[in-house]
């Protein structure tokens, strides 16, 4: 009897198939990482996140806390809303309006970030701003990678998943890079900006609006989109939220989904929190200063894009599920030993091989979710991947800082992620090894 949450089981997408996408799209697609990967490096963790909690909010920690209750508020309203969008987006049938105006709401709300002169007045308009662009790029995603299967052919799903995270996180460093060397730390930084009122930090946000406008282009000039379904707006808000709710009730038959997003939802969070914590482990047991915690930063993110790149071939010949067990799994060994180390070079080291691993899990679930997410209801099941990846964000850094409290340890602290990815392996294991079949050739 066939597992009614494959694809070919949960009924016909929506509108015609549009076939494989040519060449030209999908390169286009995968170019969309580089894209707005500079969002999430240069706004949210390196460059800006620094100048709002040193240069504009009151004190160091006040700023950080403020931050962080804007970033999480933004990402609480993306769990609350990327399913129903989702599910909303797959009743209208096409992708590409939605992903365009979160696109151009990310742009907008990042270059607002220009104006924030070092003053405890600019404190409001910073805050509302990044929670509004970092809401638009995590629900542009739903959309981005719901996009994928209809594109890529089957047995190409992985490799082109790999593909497009690798260049994410290209773009993000070369994004990153720019914004250092030219603006940031440069002696006399171009267009005569002013360093008195912290012009050539604040400068950072416009480039990243216009880097993540310019190469969005691609995308919407020459990647396919789904077809209408010729269901008004109208009709799809109300018969959307409905769908989902039906799915949600019904979850026994999209019973591969749910323990595929439950397994995510668990090693992702040790993910995000290795990297959330990564460089305040390294400022506090090696003695790491600033720069070289940045240093330390862009080299894990060089080294997280060549794994995924490498990886994704073999996710398509072994599949994704396995290649998610190898890299979480390599994840704890090499971080079992970050923790065991006393030596900076072996950090270093130890490091940047683990740096290896965690591109591949990312891309990889991203292709498991495009393998089993039923074809009428693909959208929906990526607002659920986002949600999964969100709705436990907060219990990570719980842990780990309740644990280091506990032993008066930051190895023990970090030492908790360690049992998120043993538990999300063990969850993992209990996934089928499912993948998409290409469609039948008519005879």
């Amino acid at each position: 009897m066939e597992d009614p949450s494959s694809p070919a089981a949960s009924g016909p997408a929506p509108g015609p198939d549009p076939g494989p996408s040519p060449r030209r799209g999908l390169v286009a697609w995968a170019v969309f990482d580089w894209a707005n990967s500079a969002f999430p490096a240069v706004i949210v963790t390196f460059v800006f996140a620094a100048y709002f909690t040193q240069g504009v909010a009151a004190d160091t920690v006040t700023g950080t806390a403020q931050w962080g209750w804007a970033m999480s508020l933004s990402a609480l309203a993306v769990a609350l809303s990327a399913p129903v969008l989702g599910a909303v987006a797959d009743q209208t049938g096409r992708r590409k309006p939605w992903l365009a105006l979160f696109t151009a709401l990310c742009v907008g709300a990042t270059a607002a970030l220009w104006p924030v002169e070092p003053d405890t007045a600019w404190v409001p308009w910073a805050l509302v701003a990044v929670a509004l662009a970092n809401l638009a790029f995590e629900s542009g995603m739903v959309f981005y990678n719901a996009m994928l299967a209809d594109l890529a052919p089957p047995e190409r799903i992985g490799r082109w998943s790999g593909w497009g995270w690798g260049l994410g996180y290209a773009g993000g460093v070369a994004c990153l890079t720019i914004a250092l060397l030219v603006f940031v730390q440069a002696d006399h930084p171009p267009f005569g900006l002013d360093r008195e009122q912290a012009e050539h930090v604040r400068a950072v946000a416009p480039l990243v609006a216009l880097w993540t406008a310019l190469f969005s282009l691609p995308l919407f000039l020459f990647t396919p989109d789904t077809p209408r379904t010729g269901t008004p707006l109208s009709q799809a808000l109300v018969a959307g939220p409905r769908t989902l709710w039906k799915t949600l009730r019904n979850v026994r038959r999209h019973g591969a989904v749910a323990r595929f997003l439950l397994a995510r939802m668990i090693y992702i969070d040790g993910l995000n929190t290795l990297f959330a914590f990564g460089g305040v482990y390294a400022a506090g047991t090696f003695g790491m200063e600033l720069a070289e915690v940045i240093q330390f930063g862009l080299a894990l993110n060089v080294t997280a894009g060549i794994g995924s790149a490498l990886f994704a071939v073999l996710d398509d010949r072994i599949g994704p599920k396995r290649v998610i067990l190898i890299s979480v799994g390599c994840l704890a060994v090499l971080g079992t030993g970050v923790l065991l180390v006393h030596d900076k070079a072996l950090f270093w080291a130890l490091g940047l091989a683990l740096g290896l691993f965690v591109g591949p899990t990312q891309s990889a679930s991203r292709s498991l979710m495009a393998h089993l997410a039923p074809a009428d209801l693909r959208t929906e099941m990526f607002g659920l991947f986002a949600l999964s990846g969100k709705a436990t964000a907060w219990m990570g850094p719980a842990v780990l800082a309740w644990v280091t409290e506990a032993f008066a340890s930051q190895r023990a602290g970090m030492g908790s992620i360690l049992v998120f990815f043993a538990i999300g392996m063990a969850l993992m294991a209990g996934v089928p090894d499912q993948r998409a079949r290409p469609p039948e050739r008519a005879d």
